[in-house]
C-alpha cells in the first residue's frame, strides 16, 4: 500500500514537472521574439558602437587605438563648443519648460475655466507636429524679413530686424524658444494627470484651515508633484542632451558653430566631414556619460522621501 502511494506521489510530481516545463516553453515562445529583437537591434549595436569607439579608420581598415579617441575629445575645440552649446540649451530650456508646463497644467485644471478641452489641445498640439516641418516654419518666421521681425517693428519694439539666424546670441535664443514651444505641452500632460489624481479632500482640509489658493499651490500641489517634476526633468535633460533636429533644420549649427550640438557634431563626423566612425562613437558615449551624470545629480537633488 505504501509503495502504491509513493508511486502515485511520484507520478504527480512528474506530471507537475512536465506541466511546469510546458508552461515555461509556452511563456518563452511568447517573449523569445521580442527578447531576441531587443538584443539584436538594441544591445548588439550598443556593444558594437562601444567597441568601435576604441578604433580608428574607415571601412575594413579599422585599427585599435585604445583611449586615443577619448583623449582627443578633451582637445577638440569643436566638441568642446558643441558641449558648451548643448549644456547652455539644457540649463536655460529645461527649467523654463518645466515651470511653464506646471503653470499651464494648473491653469487648465481650473473647474471654472470654459473650453478647457480646446485650450489643452492648443497647448499640446506642438508636441505632435513634425520636427522637421515645425523647424522649417520657425526658420521662415524668424528670418530677417520674417513675420516676427515685421510684427516687432510694427509695434515699435525694435528699429532694425533682429538677426535671429545670423547672430550667435539670437540664434541660441531661437533654438531655446523652438524646443520650449515644442515640448512644453508634452510635459504639461504629465503634470495635468498628476494634479487630477490629487485628492480634493486635501484641498478642502486646507481651505478649512484658512489656506489661500497660493498657499495650497506651493504647499500642497508642488510637493505632491515632486515625482513628476523629477521624471520630466530627467527625460527632458536626456532629450536636450540628444538635441539634433532644431539646430540642424533651423540654423544648420550656425552661425559658425554657435548652435552646434553634440548630436549634430556626431552626424557631421559620420556623414559630413571625412567619415570617422570610431571618433563619432566616442563622442556618442560622451552623451551617455553626461546623461548618467545629470541623472544622478537630479535624483540626488530631487531625492526620495521614502527611506
Amino acid at each position: 500500500m505504501a509503495s502504491e502511494l509513493l508511486s502515485v506521489k511520484t507520478k504527480k510530481k512528474i506530471k507537475k514537472s512536465k506541466l511546469k516545463i510546458k508552461r515555461d516553453i509556452t511563456g518563452w515562445a511568447f517573449v523569445i521574439f521580442s527578447v531576441g529583437s531587443i538584443g539584436l537591434f538594441y544591445f548588439y549595436p550598443m556593444i558594437q558602437s562601444f567597441l568601435l569607439s576604441f578604433q580608428s579608420g574607415t571601412g575594413s581598415n579599422l585599427k585599435f587605438v585604445g583611449l586615443a579617441n577619448y583623449r582627443r575629445l578633451l582637445q577638440d575645440p569643436t566638441f568642446l563648443t558643441a558641449t558648451k552649446n548643448t549644456l547652455l540649451f539644457l540649463v536655460f530650456q529645461v527649467p523654463v519648460m518645466v515651470l511653464l508646463a506646471i503653470f499651464f497644467s494648473a491653469l487648465l485644471n481650473k473647474k471654472t475655466l470654459k473650453w478647457k478641452g480646446i485650450f489643452r489641445t492648443i497647448v499640446f498640439l506642438p508636441s505632435v507636429t513634425s520636427l522637421v516641418a515645425y523647424s522649417i516654419v520657425f526658420k521662415y518666421l524668424f528670418s530677417n524679413n520674417g513675420i516676427v521681425n515685421k510684427i516687432l517693428m510694427n509695434l515699435s519694439l525694435i528699429d532694425n530686424p533682429v538677426l535671429w539666424l545670423s547672430d550667435p546670441f539670437w540664434a541660441k535664443v531661437l533654438i531655446i524658444l523652438a524646443i520650449t514651444w515644442r515640448w512644453t505641452g508634452y510635459n504639461m500632460i504629465f503634470f495635468l494627470s498628476a494634479i487630477q489624481n490629487i485628492s480634493p479632500e486635501i484641498y478642502e482640509a486646507a481651505r478649512i484651515d484658512g489656506a489661500s489658493n497660493r498657499e495650497q499651490f506651493f504647499k500642497i500641489t508642488i510637493p505632491l508633484l515632486k515625482p513628476v517634476i523629477l521624471f520630466t526633468s530627467v527625460t527632458s535633460t536626456i532629450g536636450t542632451l540628444q538635441l539634433f533636429d532644431e539646430p540642424m533644420n533651423i540654423t544648420r549649427g550656425g552661425p559658425g558653430n554657435a548652435t552646434t550640438t553634440i548630436s549634430q557634431y556626431i552626424y557631421n563626423l559620420s556623414f559630413k566631414y571625412t567619415p570617422d566612425f570610431g571618433y563619432a562613437a566616442a563622442v556618442s558615449y560622451a552623451i551617455v556619460i553626461l546623461v548618467i551624470i545629470f541623472s544622478i545629480i537630479q535624483f540626488k537633488v530631487g531625492g526620495n522621501d521614502r527611506d
